[in-house]
């Protein structure tokens, strides 16, 4: 076993969102808390990342895709999944229980195990506040999944503003809330 086998592993999921851009922030601290770490993206997310880069990075490949059937599956199973940048379509298709791509497979899955769970949204004020992204986030919430949405988490800016909450992203609130308490 090498020593990305022997340390917890965080599965990273990105979505269709300006901070997809800057998810290689969040792998970068979770590596410095010593997760290994694998990215998935949603389809749509492969426009906003640099696939090679987050490759690089991690040393695992960047999965968008489901595999094919009797394949091995390249990416180690998590000790928990952090969406950073997640959408309100993922979210809302998540609380629906959607799985038609592999992130949402993962994230639905994911509730159904128990892993810890973190959603980090990157939404504007607009969609924050439509019905369907409330009842969701409600949903999710009371599913035992942590969303990092309003104080203390993310803040949505107004539609056409989501470059001024880059800088302050809160990707290190995201990777707290699937520590868990020290040992």
């Amino acid at each position: 076993m090498n020593a990305s086998q022997s340390r917890r592993v965080l599965c990273v999921v990105t979505c269709a969102t300006l901070a997809a851009r800057d998810v290689g922030k969040l792998v970068g601290l979770a590596q410095d808390a010593d997760w290994s770490v694998c990215v998935v993206a949603t389809p749509m997310a492969t426009r906003f990342i640099d696939e090679t880069a987050l490759e690089a990075q991690t040393g695992f490949p960047v999965r968008s895709d489901y595999k094919q059937p009797g394949t091995p599956d390249v990416l180690p199973p998590p000790d928990a999944i952090i969406v950073g940048g997640a959408s309100a379509n993922t979210i809302n298709k998540l609380s629906a229980g959607v799985s038609d791509n592999l992130a949402l497979g993962l994230l639905n899955e994911a509730i159904g195990l128990g892993l810890p769970l973190a959603i980090l949204p990157f939404v504007n004020t607009a969609l924050a506040a439509h019905p369907a992204f409330e009842r969701s986030v409600r949903q999710l919430r009371d599913a035992g999944v942590t969303v990092l949405l309003g104080e203390g988490g993310f803040v949505p800016n107004p539609p056409n503003q989501g470059e001024r909450n880059l800088p302050n992203y809160p990707w290190g609130k995201a990777l707290r809330a699937v520590e868990g308490p020290p040992d």
